[in-house]
């Protein structure tokens, strides 16, 4: 049942035509701001509405998803008026609400819209923001969690046309318990080290953090090329707590392309196998796994997936396995959302005086672990330091 919140009332009374929304996780923003542009829509005929965020699997799993909910809980949803194929919905009185990408370039330099959303704005660049904007009529509302400063704080805030609000857990009534317990236990850590402290800055309160330490860099893409050579597979190991994590690594001159393939807690040996069954997974490639579950690699073998094989850990592997990738440019699939995640949030570790241990965080790494597992047995060239056979 929607539910409206502190948040609604908060963004509702912004008035001006650029509506920037800074907030934590678990604020509502989405939830927030998709109920106002439905109500306009809705209210107003002949409405045109854009709905964008970085790429198609952001949308599907975020505005699309939340804007179906939000339509049937308040008894507006009429299959029919649903395209499917454009992410297009089609209101009875001639309004429409349309979702894109901001990768497609058609769309950025389409036609005019009265209303603009750009969902997670700062993973998108500033230059699709003035695509957008210019061909925008009547307003524009932008949200993003504050990582770090980016576009809108250099170029926009401030200016007189210009609205900006910060919200939190706490003006949303509706903010589920579990998603409260973990902010507040993020609270309690915050003063014990420089990650927690900036993770309750940022998700907790709202307001700009940093993101300084970011150990890769990367491009999204939309597909791997047909020339990129797939060099094998890399597996981390999870059950209740922490997913089993699964990438794919291919290789293209000085590129290497990524695609998350596994991403889910409580799977068996068993149902690791089926997934790689139902993945088509090339069984003449290896599959290389944390040496520590040497009972989970015998039985993938023994339930036929005869190249799975542990990486072994010499001294010093984790820095030599992140060396080695860095050496490339990193492309991720755009659908890989979880590792995209991961790579935004995989920083070197800091004492307490703020400098860096040289060591990466022990969090955002389940994915990042198999890929550097594969790496380590692909791309290594310092056999002398890490010998995988």
């Amino acid at each position: 049942m929607f539910q409206r919140t502190t948040a609604v009332d908060k963004i509702l009374q912004l008035n001006k035509f650029v509506r920037g929304v800074q907030g934590g996780t678990s604020a509502g923003k989405t939830y927030s701001i998709l109920p106002i542009l439905i109500s306009i829509a809705a209210k107003t005929p002949l409405t045109d509405i854009s709905v964008v965020a970085e790429s198609i699997p952001h949308l599907k799993r975020g505005c699309i998803k939340d804007f179906k909910k939000i339509m049937v809980d308040t008894g507006r949803w009429v299959d029919a008026r649903w395209n499917a194929s454009d992410f297009k919905y089609n209101f009875a009185n001639g309004s429409m609400i349309e979702f894109f990408s901001a990768d497609a370039d058609a769309k950025l330099r389409g036609a005019r819209r009265d209303w603009l959303y750009m969902n997670e704005c700062n993973n998108i660049t500033f230059h699709s923001y003035m695509e957008l904007a210019s061909r925008t009529k009547q307003g524009i509302y932008l949200d993003w969690n504050p990582t770090n400063e980016f576009w809108f704080h250099e170029e926009l805030m401030g200016d007189e046309n210009v609205d900006f609000i910060i919200i939190n857990y706490l003006d949303n009534e509706a903010c589920p318990d579990s998603a409260r317990d973990f902010i507040l236990q993020a609270q309690k850590k915050a003063p014990t080290s420089n990650f927690w402290d900036n993770w309750y800055k940022v998700y907790g309160l709202g307001l700009v953090g940093s993101l300084q330490g970011t150990i890769f860099e990367f491009t999204q893409c939309e597909q791997i090329p047909q020339t990129a050579a797939l060099l094998g597979y890399g597996l981390d190991f999870g059950y209740s707590n922490d997913p089993a994590a699964m990438v794919a690594l291919y290789k293209q001159n000085n590129e290497l392309y990524i695609e998350e393939l596994i991403y889910s807690t409580k799977l068996t040996n068993n149902l690791i196998a089926e997934r790689l069954e139902a993945l088509n997974i090339d069984k003449q490639y290896y599959i290389v796994c944390d040496s520590a579950e040497p009972k989970s690699i015998a039985e993938l073998k023994q339930l036929g997936w005869n190249n799975c094989i542990g990486t072994l850990k010499g001294a010093d592997s984790i820095r030599h396995s992140i060396s080695l990738l860095q050496e490339y440019k990193l492309n991720v699939l755009s659908t890989s959302l979880n590792l995209i995640k991961e790579l935004r949030n995989y920083k070197w570790a800091t004492a307490g005086d703020g400098k860096s241990t040289g060591k990466p965080i022990d969090d955002y790494n389940h994915l990042l672990d198999g890929l550097r597992y594969i790496a380590l047995k692909k791309l290594n060239k310092k056999t002398g330091i890490i010998n995988l056979g």
